[in-house]
This record gives C-alpha cells, sequence and structure tokens, in this order.
C-alpha cells in the first residue's frame, strides 16, 4: 500500500514493478482492440438478422453460420482475438485484480463509435451511467495497483475454481433451455460476463502452470473448462449484439467480467491478503457503483428505449456497409 508520499510513491511503486507497468498498457491497447471488434461484431449480427430474421430464443445455428460470410463480423473476430492474446500477455505480467478492470477504457470508446456509426447522441442519463461504470472500475484499479499481490494457486485453489464454473454452466445451460425465449439483453450481458470471468481468472493459472512447466490433469480440466466458458460466453455476447447496442454489451462485460474475477480473486486465490481493511469495503462500494451504472444505461441507452417505442425488433446497422 502507498503512504502518504504523493508522486513519489507512484513512481517508485512503478519503479519496482515494471513488469506489472507493461502489464497495464497492453491491457490497454487490448481495450482499444476490444471496443473496435464489439462494434464490428454488432454491425453483422445485425447485418445478419436483417438478411435472415429474427428467430427469437437466441441466435440460430444458420444465423451463427451467415455471421462467417459477414466481412465486418469477421473482422472484429480477429480483433477481439488479438485484445485476447494482449490480456494473455497482460495476464502473466501483472496480478488478475489490476489487469481485468482496465478493460473499461473500452466502454468509453465504444460509446464514442457507436453514437457517431448509429448517428444516436447518447442522453444525459447514458452519460451518467457511463460515468458511474468508468469511474467505479478505475476508482477500483487504482485501488487494487497499490495493494495487489500474485499468490501461486494451489491445486484446491484450483478445483474450487473449477468446481463453480462448473455448477454456473449447468445453471446458465439449463436457465438458457427453459427461458430462452424471454431473454434480453441485460441477461446475455450478465452471463457472458460472469463466465468471462472465469476465463480470465483460469486463463491466468494456466499460463502460470505452462511457466512452472506444471502439466498435470488438473491444468488440463482447467484448459477445457477455460474454452466451455469462453465458447458459451462468446454464444451469449452474439444474442447481446442482437438485442442491445453494443456499448451496453460491453459496459456490462467491462463491469461484470472484472468483478467476478476479482472476487475469484479476492476470495479463493487471496490476491487482496495485503489489503488493508478499507480497501476491502471500498471494492464493494465501487464495484455496487459500476453495476448501477450497468443497470441505469440498461434503462436508459437511446438504442434501447428507441427499440421498444417504435419495434420488437432489435436495433441494428441501416447502411449497405458490410
Amino acid at each position: 500500500m502507498v503512504s502518504g508520499g504523493g508522486l513519489e510513491d507512484v513512481t517508485e511503486v512503478f519503479t519496482q514493478n515494471p513488469a506489472q507497468v507493461v502489464g497495464i498498457v497492453l491491457a490497454l491497447i487490448g481495450a482499444v482492440f476490444l471496443s473496435v471488434g464489439a462494434q464490428l461484431q454488432y454491425r453483422g449480427v445485425g447485418k445478419v438478422e436483417k438478411a435472415i430474421g429474427e428467430t427469437g430464443g437466441g441466435l440460430s445455428m444458420r444465423q451463427l453460420l451467415a455471421l462467417l460470410s459477414r466481412p465486418s463480423w469477421v473482422l472484429g473476430t480477429a480483433m477481439l482475438g488479438a485484445a485476447i492474446v494482449l490480456q494473455l500477455f497482460s495476464l502473466s505480467l501483472a496480478p488478475l485484480i489490476v489487469v481485468q478492470p482496465l478493460g473499461a477504457v473500452a466502454l468509453v470508446i465504444t460509446a464514442i463509435i457507436n453514437a457517431r456509426v448509429s448517428h444516436v447522441r447518447l442522453n444525459r442519463a447514458s452519460i451518467f451511467a457511463i460515468v458511474l461504470c468508468v469511474g467505479g472500475v478505475g476508482v477500483f484499479v487504482t485501488i487494487a495497483a497499490f495493494t495487489a499481490v500474485d499468490k501461486p494457486v494451489s491445486d484446491a485453489d484450483l478445483i474450487t475454481i473449477l468446481t463453480i464454473l462448473a455448477v454456473v454452466l449447468v445453471l446458465f445451460a439449463v436457465t438458457f433451455a427453459l427461458l430462452r425465449k424471454r431473454f434480453k439483453a441485460l441477461f446475455y450481458i450478465i452471463g457472458a460476463g460472469v463466465l468471462y470471468g472465469f476465463v480470465a481468472t483460469l486463463a491466468k493459472v494456466v499460463i502460470s502452470r505452462v511457466q512452472a512447466e506444471n502439466f498435470t490433469w488438473l491444468t488440463l480440466l482447467c484448459l477445457l473448462g477455460l474454452i466451455g466458458a469462453a465458447a458459451l460466453g462468446a454464444y451469449f455476447v452474439q444474442n447481446a449484439y442482437a438485442s442491445g447496442p453494443p456499448d451496453l454489451v460491453i459496459a456490462g462485460l467491462t463491469v461484470i467480467d472484472p468483478l467476478v474475477a476479482v472476487t475469484i480473486g479476492i476470495v479463493v486465490l487471496d490476491e487482496a491478503s495485503q489489503a488493508p481493511a478499507w480497501a476491502l469495503w471500498a471494492f464493494a462500494v465501487v464495484g455496487a457503483i459500476a453495476i448501477w451504472g450497468v443497470i441505469l444505461l440498461s434503462k436508459h441507452h437511446p438504442q434501447t428505449q428507441l427499440a421498444v417505442e417504435e419495434s420488437p425488433t432489435p436495433a441494428g446497422p441501416t447502411d449497405g456497409t458490410p
């Protein structure tokens, strides 16, 4: 933790942890790729829905295959892949609870891009909601940067994480199978955020084990869990694009994803073991503020309101670009 030394203390922290600085920079670059990739994927999903029609209950297999023929969606997917690679490198250099929340930067970029592309001006309520999201996560990462430590993940910790993930996967799969026709964008966003939180955690574990040449059955199981969570999370994201604007999707992902990952880091991996009591309370407060921002954005985003008022069909791109 940093004492009252001001700029000198901040400089000392980063000087003593140059790898963490590099990890933060990579995470920020990844956030840019994430925001642009999200906008392109959203455009591709909108084009497919207009061409094939809305089936309800989630994207059909025909729609998913049609996405592969949309240049915008393919390019967006490539950019998201680059964002993931950068995130993995950043996770290998800095603690999980420092790197993961930095994705909130993507929310601001996505909101600006989407407003210009969709010709929809954000209202005051939406801007306030985005400020809450970014501000909450920003305060969180500032506190975490000076209190977080990397801890080796024991086999018992990994078994705990995998057990929780298995329960979460079953719950989401059963809920989706029974109630998918009632789902709105917010459910898909929450589901994807929770699953990607586990993906980030398991990615951190796999990287650490590979670096330590610790190739055991648990490492393989961890990799399989990562792939399963990433696949279902990606499907939820595409459905979220089909029922909500991209900045709302990114808002949910960049808030819920890090909160889940951070909770795992604090509770299971003990990465906040050196944090003072006030920091733990601060984590809870700013996390609640960020979640409140996501809920407000889902209610007041102009594209969401327009879709509800004019048509049940999700808003999508209307120009002739791919």
